[in-house]
């Protein structure tokens, strides 16, 4: 259980970072890091980090694939999760 507990605080954070990196590399017109591991930071558990990012940083707000993705993806992670640790 702890070990579960430390994966979702690690990959959230990381996402939080990841979102923050990626919107302070687009003002100032560097190298970006690509949506697919943006998205795939919320994929593999750090979709509360992800979605945190895109609102402190307003970061990916406006495209759809964000807007609609990172939310559906915490959805299916809070049933995933309910479905494990509540059997």
């Amino acid at each position: 259980m702890k070990m579960i507990a430390w994966y979702i605080a690690v990959s959230n954070l990381a996402a939080f970072l990841i979102y923050g990196m990626d919107k302070k590399r687009a003002k100032r017109h560097q190298w970006r890091i690509p949506e697919r591991v943006l998205l795939g930071a919320a994929a593999i558990g750090g979709s509360v980090g992800a979605l945190a990012g895109m609102y402190i940083f307003h970061h990916k707000t406006r495209k759809m694939k964000f807007a609609v993705g990172i939310p559906l993806i915490f959805i299916l992670q809070l049933i995933l999760f309910y479905s494990i640790f509540n059997r």
